[in-house]
């Protein structure tokens, strides 16, 4: 099965789709490893990642493409993938729609910001007019290839024009054809219970640390109506926390020694990314390959 298909399959089940934001290739293997069905690769965490940036639009297109390229690759999961602002006008965005199917993602999400574009959950947003969002929609709507790969509209517009204006904008964008919604940055649980009710189509709610949306479980969400749930900055905060207090013991002490349980064995590392399968197919290419 293709993995947009099933990633369709997936929003459209009964149960709720938990989405980790994967940072590299890395995280992406470990999220198969535990047992999660798709990813997220975000401009959030990749702007850290890549760039030891914040969210404020510094990654160019073709380096997040090259990104949703590189977990698509090691994960075999669906990705679906950030498409910020669509990096310029409808032309741009019809570009990045193509792009990111080209380079194995099953989905994008598009929002309404001004360029450049900062992270949800941060102050001093600015939208784009409605009728100028439809526009790019339209554009990815039409540039997409693969008829089950899935685009969502998201708003950034509860803090700039409130909140009945960005329920608004949402069922606006689904006339328009989205198939999923993004509301992002409800600040408290009646505006996520409306979204969730409210908005014709799958939903996905955004769980982020010290965010302005209150933290909740998947059940909770899944009750209220959300489709998916996606932790944003989860795998990019805990590998920050885990090295920082690494590098600051090994700075103190001159050894990680003490710090065994933040650390993964050599071998285990080696199962992990896939050495063994590595030399299995040398094995099958070179019949008298010696064994490490």
């Amino acid at each position: 099965m293709k993995n947009t298909t099933r990633f369709k399959e997936l929003v459209l089940a009964p149960e709720i789709l938990v989405l980790p934001v994967v940072p590299d290739a890395l995280c992406a293997r470990i999220a198969r490893q535990v047992g999660f069905s798709a990813v997220i690769v975000g401009g959030y965490s990749n702007s850290a990642h890549l760039l030891g940036k914040p969210d404020v639009n510094l990654l160019t297109l073709t380096e997040m493409a090259e990104a949703v390229g590189r977990i698509a690759d090691a994960s075999d999961l669906p990705v679906m993938a950030d498409g910020d602002t669509g990096y310029g006008n409808v032309t741009n965005v019809a570009r990045t729609v193509r792009l990111y199917e080209k380079a194995g993602a099953a989905a994008l999400f598009l929002e309404d910001q001004v360029s450049p574009k900062r992270c949800g959950h941060m102050s001093g947003k600015r939208i784009i007019p409605t009728e100028d969002m439809l526009a790019k929609l339209g554009a990815a709507l039409d540039a997409r290839q693969d008829p089950d790969f899935m685009i969502m509209a998201r708003t950034d517009a509860i803090a700039v024009e409130g909140f009945e204006a960005a329920l608004e904008r949402a069922n606006r964008f689904i006339e328009a054809g989205a198939d999923m919604i993004f509301v992002e940055a409800p600040e408290n649980l009646e505006q996520m219970r409306r979204i969730a009710q409210e908005v014709q189509a799958p939903t996905m709610a955004n769980m982020l640390l010290g965010g302005k949306t209150p933290m909740l479980p998947a059940s909770e969400l899944e009750d209220m109506g959300f489709a998916m749930v996606a932790h944003a900055t989860a795998c990019t905060y805990a590998i920050a926390k885990t090295v920082r207090d690494l590098l600051g013991h090994l700075l103190k002490e001159g050894t990680v020694a003490g710090m065994e349980d933040r650390l993964i064995e050599f071998e285990e590392f080696n199962q992990l990314v896939g050495l063994p399968e590595i030399r299995q197919l040398e094995r099958h290419y070179y019949q008298d390959i010696e064994e490490d």
